[in-house]
């Protein structure tokens, strides 16, 4: 009975210094433990965009560029993509129902494997085709889109195009 008291009494006491990570340890006045400060070291023109990778590096509790893998900014009004290509590790982007019209900030992102672009201004493909880990691209309600060749994106496994692409 007293091993189980004192597993759940140890059980209990990690849980609550995991809970708190955002915070320095100190014994006798001196720092034991600070934690790593979340990423700041990169400039976004586009004020949405900024706010959006912001919030993710917060929730996401993001020290490094290469870290932050998701990031969801669909109906965000974002315009510009400039500054995106500073994180390297991200697998997955979503920026549908926004104002995008040129994605070659997106060629840094040679990691990114999922990428919804629908409903924006698209209108020129060709950087996306170099994205060497891309399987998913949604480019549905872009009404400029030049239609890619055939060939343009045979890496990927699935592609959706807006209807004039037929």
């Amino acid at each position: 009975m007293v091993h189980f008291v004192v597993a759940v009494i140890m059980s209990l006491l990690l849980s609550l210094l995991t809970a708190c990570g955002s915070y320095d340890f100190t014994v006798n006045e001196r720092v034991v433990f600070s934690p790593k400060p979340l990423f700041t070291d990169y400039e976004i023109a586009d004020e949405a965009l900024g706010d959006c990778v912001k919030q993710a590096i917060i929730d996401n509790q993001v020290t490094s560029p290469a870290q932050l893998s998701v990031l969801s900014c669909s109906h965000a009004g974002v315009v510009s993509l400039a500054g995106l290509g500073t994180f390297t590790g991200l697998s997955q982007l979503k920026l549908s129902s926004n104002q995008i019209v040129d994605l070659a900030h997106l060629m840094p992102l040679s990691s990114l494997e999922d990428l919804y672009l629908d409903k924006n201004q698209v209108v020129d493909p060709a950087p996306l085709f170099e994205l060497p880990a891309l399987r998913i691209l949604d480019l549905t309600g872009n009404p400029g889109l030049r239609c890619p060749g055939a060939n343009a994106l045979l890496r990927v496994e699935e592609t959706r195009l807006p209807k004039h692409c037929g």
